[in-house]
């Protein structure tokens, strides 16, 4: 059964009855810093799309990145978040549809980190339109050799595909062990720093990746 996630009164409607405790979807900040450290220098401006009420902007901001603007459709969790930030200069929290960006300029940021709202988008109704629109809009704030970060489940046979259905990205691919509730990271630096071989034309070489339930997949996609 498909869900309104792309809808802000279903998100207002699940923060407002959730707790308020933060809540990182996926992999919080620790484990993904070294991925995120080799392809974005802290001074670099990082846009963080579905932001949810997660720390992981926190955590960046406490390891050095001085320029974090976070963006979530649901007013509800915006508030609450800049109420708790509102003495960090170096997050911003703004409402905003991720498929509607217009209040940022083309070339925005440096990079985009997306923890899952693509996902959603593709779980829900219109999944296909509101996807390509979402990609339109990452692409287009994303200055030029900008490194937009997905993490999600989506296994690269379906993914690799939609990243390259209407864009011309320069894609990484990179997979992380899950984290279950209560476990840390069991991901080794070199591990996850470490591209899974990609044939010429970008897509996944046979052999190269068992596609399995136990991992995330994080594309890295470089706009040319």
């Amino acid at each position: 059964m498909t869900q309104a996630y792309g809808e802000a009164w279903y998100w207002d409607k699940r923060y407002a009855k959730e707790s308020t405790a933060a809540f990182d979807w996926y992999q919080n900040y620790e484990s993904l810093s070294p991925l995120l450290h080799l392809y974005v220098p802290t001074h670099r401006r990082v846009l963080v799309i579905g932001c949810g009420n997660s720390a992981f902007s926190e955590g960046m901001s406490k390891d050095g990145y001085t320029d974090i603007v976070n963006i979530d459709i649901s007013s509800v969790v915006i508030e609450e978040m800049q109420k708790r930030y509102f003495d960090s200069p170096h997050l911003k929290y703004i409402q905003m549809d991720v498929r509607d960006m217009k209040a940022f300029e083309a070339g925005s940021f440096d990079a985009v980190v997306d923890k899952g709202t693509l996902d959603s988008l593709l779980c829900g109704h219109n999944s296909k339109p509101n996807a390509a629109k979402m990609l339109e809009e990452v692409e287009r704030v994303l200055k030029k050799e900008g490194v937009y970060i997905l993490i999600t489940y989506g296994i690269p046979t379906y993914r690799l595909c939609l990243l390259r259905e209407s864009h011309s990205w320069a894609i990484k691919l990179h997979v992380i062990d899950k984290v279950h509730p209560g476990e840390s990271s069991k991901a080794e630096t070199w591990e996850l720093i470490r591209p899974v071989p990609l044939n010429s034309d970008g897509s996944l070489s046979e052999g190269n990746l068992v596609e399995n339930m136990d991992v995330h997949y994080i594309y890295v996609c470089t706009k040319i």
